[in-house]
C-alpha cells in the first residue's frame, strides 16, 4: 500500500494529457457539425460578403456627397438607378447622385456609404434631400470585412457552435473534417452496488456513480456507454476493462467500497495489455484515491467510490483528459465567477481542496453598489459553503460551484474574494 500514498499534484496529473493522442477524424455534413470538434483548419476561398453590402435601408451614396448636411442645411442629391436585391447594380454611382437600396442590398460602383432612410426626405421621383452627413463606409459592410479570402477562419481544434456552423455554409463548405465522437466507458465496482431497480436492503446502495459519471460525459460532448455492475472481482473486473477498451476511447472505473479495492484495481490495470499506471493517488480533496492508467493510447481512470468525490474528479480532471481526445489543442478553460465568502473555510496544507459552495445574490442594501447597481464593482455574489461528507449526493445537488483552495493555504476567512468554478 505504500505507493498508494505516493501521491500526485494537480498539475503533474494534468500534464499528463499531453501523452494522449485525439481519436480519429471523419468527414460529416455541415448541417451535422454542431457540437463537433473541427478536425483540420479551415480557410476562406473568397471574400465574405465578397461585396458592399447594405446594412440599413436608404440611399447608396458617395460619402463626400453628403458632407456638411444638417436638417437646415440638407444635401439635394439626384435619385439614379434602380437596386433590386440579389443582382449586381447595372449601373456607376457618380458624386452627388444617390440610390434607393434595401438592407442586405449590393453598393453600386461609385458608391461607399448608405444614409439611413430616416435621415432623407424624397423631393420629387428625381432628387432627394439629405439630412445627415455620413462617413465612408457607414452603414456598410465592406467587401472582405467579414473574412477575407485565403484567412484561416477557423482553426483546427475549434468546438463547432451555430454560429461556426454558419460561416462554413456561408463560406460554401458543405462537409467538414471533424474529430470523432469520443466513447466513454463506465463501469461500477462493489458488492455493495445494487441496480436501480432493485429495493435496497441494510448494506447495499443503489448504483449512482453509473448515471452522474454518464451526464458528466454527455455534458462534455462525449458518448457514454455503461457496463454495468462489477462485483469486487478482479477477474471479472479485467474482462469487463478489456472489453470496454476494445470498444471505446476512455474507461472509468467507479471504485466500490471493500477492503482492497483499490489495491486489486491496480493489480488488473497492471495485468492488462500494453498497460502502464502513471497515477495512484492525488493530491486533491475530495478525490485523493484516483487512478490514471494508459492502456495503448486509452486512458483509463479509477474513481473514488464515493459519489462526490467521484463527481468532483471527473469536473476537475477528467473532463480536460476527454477534451483532449475530442481534438481541442488547448484545455476548455473552466467558467469561474468571483464571489464573497460567508464563512471560515479550513482545508489542510499539502493538498488541493475542493469545497462545494451554494452562490446567492449579494443584498443590495448590504452592498457598496447599492447607490448604483450598475456600476462595476468588487463583488456581487456570495458563496455559502455545503457543508457534508463525500458520500453525500446533497452536496452536489445543493451546490452551483466549487470553491478550489491552494496546497499552501491553511484555510480561507469569511468575506475573503474567491473564485468560484462553475458547476
Amino acid at each position: 500500500m505504500n505507493h498508494f500514498f505516493n501521491v500526485k499534484t494537480l498539475e503533474e496529473v494534468s500534464s499528463l494529457v499531453e501523452i494522449f493522442p485525439a481519436v480519429d477524424r471523419e468527414i460529416i455534413d455541415v448541417a451535422d457539425a454542431c457540437s463537433r470538434i473541427l478536425a483540420a483548419d479551415l480557410t476562406a476561398g473568397r471574400d465574405m460578403p465578397g461585396f458592399r453590402r447594405a446594412t440599413m435601408d436608404g440611399y447608396a451614396v458617395h460619402a463626400a456627397s453628403t458632407y456638411g448636411a444638417s436638417e437646415s442645411s440638407p444635401a439635394w442629391l439626384e435619385l439614379v438607378g434602380s437596386i433590386r436585391m440579389g443582382q449586381v447594380p447595372d449601373f456607376e454611382l457618380a458624386p452627388g447622385q444617390a440610390a434607393p437600396i434595401s438592407t442586405g442590398g449590393m453598393l453600386p460602383k461609385g458608391a461607399d456609404s448608405v444614409v439611413m432612410v430616416e435621415h432623407t426626405e424624397a423631393v420629387d421621383e428625381g432628387s432627394v434631400e439629405i439630412y445627415k452627413s455620413v462617413a465612408p463606409l457607414q452603414h456598410v459592410i465592406d467587401a472582405s470585412e467579414d473574412f477575407a479570402r485565403d484567412q484561416t477562419v477557423l482553426a483546427d481544434g475549434t468546438f463547432i457552435r451555430p454560429q461556426e456552423a454558419g460561416l462554413a455554409a456561408g463560406l460554401g463548405f458543405s462537409k467538414l473534417e471533424v474529430y470523432q465522437v469520443p466513447r466513454v466507458g463506465i463501469i461500477s465496482t462493489g458488492d455493495e452496488i445494487i441496480p436501480i431497480t432493485q429495493e435496497p436492503v441494510p448494506g447495499k446502495i443503489r448504483d449512482i456513480n453509473s448515471y452522474t459519471l454518464a451526464g458528466f460525459i454527455e455534458e462534455a460532448h462525449a458518448l457514454p456507454v455503461r457496463y454495468g455492475i462489477i462485483k469486487d472481482n478482479p477477474a471479472a473486473l479485467k474482462k469487463a476493462c478489456e472489453r470496454a477498451l476494445g470498444e471505446c476511447d476512455m474507461v472509468l472505473i467507479s471504485g466500490g467500497s471493500s477492503v482492497g479495492t483499490r489495491d486489486y484495481t491496480v493489480e488488473v490495470l497492471s495485468s492488462l495489455a500494453d498497460t502502464q499506471v502513471l497515477v495512484h493517488g492525488m493530491s486533491v480533496s475530495p478525490g485523493k484515491p484516483t487512478i490514471l492508467a494508459k492502456s495503448a493510447n486509452k486512458p483509463v481512470w479509477g474513481l473514488p467510490g464515493q459519489v462526490v468525490s467521484a463527481m468532483v474528479v471527473v469536473k476537475i480532471i477528467v473532463i480536460p483528459f476527454l477534451q483532449r481526445l475530442q481534438g481541442y489543442k488547448e484545455p476548455v478553460r473552466q467558467i469561474r465567477i468571483p464571489a464573497k465568502l460567508t464563512r471560515n473555510v479550513a482545508s489542510a496544507q499539502g493538498r488541493r481542496d475542493f469545497v462545494r459552495v451554494m452562490l446567492e445574490k449579494w443584498p443590495l442594501e448590504n452592498s457598496p453598489l447599492e447607490k448604483n447597481p450598475l456600476e462595476p464593482g468588487p463583488c456581487r455574489m456570495l458563496a455559502r459553503p455545503v457543508l457534508g461528507k463525500s458520500g453525500l449526493i446533497r452536496t452536489m445537488i445543493y451546490a452551483d460551484g466549487l470553491l478550489e483552495i491552494g496546497e499552501h493555504v491553511e484555510g480561507l476567512e469569511k468575506d475573503t474574494l474567491v473564485d468560484i468554478i462553475l458547476l
